[in-house]
């Protein structure tokens, strides 16, 4: 375990210790790690975890071609929509996020798209660039706090669409509704299995409450990782069902 971890960081473990503290280290490629062991605190915080003792290895992967059946669900008489993916942790939000972002920088006439990769999972970057396929008109932010990436997109990319991997704290959600209120539409994902679930949670239930987000695309694995159960508008109204294997037994990865 000691010599694994050690090669997971480049035997440097110190210049990671901020990684360390949350629990999870992304590697080149966007493969992420997760860390379990002895915390070790100081003034109430976790400071580092010291030893590790068992690790979870996560595989990141394209899946090119898996949101092409919701994609149209995603407009609007041709303009695109806030949009949440709504999903349970292992259900394949950021493989959907990553190739939705694909698809609206290659759409006809190009979508110019931000992304804020604060953990490295979405574009996986290396050197400066992506290792995965995000298009030709995506500007990638990683290793940023979401909400200080997402205002910094807004003042220095002009983005018509700007993407962000997993809302949570207070501040994601004020920095998303100035995104919303400065004309730019938000492509974002968050922990949960269904709506009345999110509106429990005080700030983003605030957003639903006005009817902000205009598209939800709930993710479950009842047929496997990936399953589109439904895609709602901003009002809850289903305006697609599930039908059909998940995209990820349909891609060959069952």
């Amino acid at each position: 375990m000691k010599a694994c971890v050690s090669l997971l960081s480049a035997y440097s473990l110190y210049a990671f210790a901020e990684e360390i503290r949350q629990g999870f280290l992304t590697i080149e490629g966007g493969h992420r790690i997760g860390f379990c062991g002895k915390a070790v605190m100081e003034d109430g915080k976790i400071k580092t975890l010291h030893p590790i003792s068992s690790l979870n290895i996560r595989i990141a992967r394209e899946v090119k071609g898996c949101a092409d059946h919701i994609f149209p669900y995603l407009f609007d008489n041709g303009r695109f929509c806030h949009t949440l993916i709504l999903s349970p942790p292992g259900c394949g939000k950021t493989t959907l996020l990553r190739e939705l972002i694909r698809n609206l920088s290659r759409a006809e006439g190009g979508y110019a798209v931000g992304v804020v990769d604060e953990r490295g999972e979405i574009a996986g970057m290396c050197g400066g660039m992506a290792q995965m396929d995000l298009g030709e008109c995506t500007d990638v932010i990683s290793g940023c706090p979401k909400a200080e990436g997402m205002l910094l997109l807004l003042r220095s990319m002009s983005p018509q669409i700007i993407a962000v991997d997993e809302l949570g704290r207070e501040s994601d959600f004020l920095a998303a509704s100035d995104l919303i209120h400065a004309g730019v539409k938000l492509l974002c994902t968050v922990h949960g299995s269904s709506l009345e679930e999110l509106e429990k949670r005080a700030f983003l239930g605030r957003l639903l409450a006005h009817q902000v987000v205009e598209r939800f695309v709930i993710l479950s694995a009842s047929q496997g990782v990936g399953t589109v159960e439904a895609i709602l508008d901003s009002t809850g109204r289903a305006i697609y069902k599930k039908g059909g294997a998940s995209w990820y037994k349909a891609s060959g990865f069952a």
